[in-house]
């Protein structure tokens, strides 16, 4: 039997253009994906050099609510922000401050929207996860271009 999907992952900047992305099956959970999506990213700088690999916050959705996440993050100098799990049994870990950046995460759900325009990516028609992938590195190489 053939899996029931594909789970798009993508890091963006502030202006929806992405930065880094993965594609994998739909049955791990999100946390346990975070540490290959972080080997994928390339932040430019603004001068000559080597792109930076590691950006200075990170704005997640709710299901990457995990202290040992925050740990792995943390030791990678990168600020983890996202609302706490309603079940959560230990204290809260972050203040409604740092919360006020999480109003910016509907520019990752445009992105998604974005990569959602292109009929290929949304019904997988593919065998090959390679084929698949290069469809979907080729929508993200679009909308960069769009936005420069």
């Amino acid at each position: 039997k053939r899996g029931k999907g594909s789970k798009w992952m993508v890091v963006v900047d502030g202006k929806g253009v992405p930065l880094g992305s993965t594609i994998t099956s739909t049955s791990p959970h999100k946390v346990k994906l975070v540490d290959g999506l972080m080997g994928q990213i390339m932040v430019p700088r603004n001068g000559p050099g080597r792109p930076k690999t590691r950006p200075k916050r990170l704005i997640a959705d709710r299901a990457y609510d995990s202290d040992d996440l925050r740990r792995k993050l943390k030791q990678r100098q990168i600020d983890l922000i996202c609302p706490h799990r309603k079940n959560r049994k230990q204290p809260k870990l972050q203040d409604a401050r740092k919360l006020r950046r999480y109003r910016r995460r509907w520019i990752v759900e445009r992105t998604f929207s974005w990569l959602g325009n292109y009929r290929r990516l949304l019904v997988r028609h593919e065998n090959l996860l390679s084929i698949y992938k290069g469809f979907f590195h080729l929508a993200c190489i679009m909308i960069t271009l769009k936005q420069f």
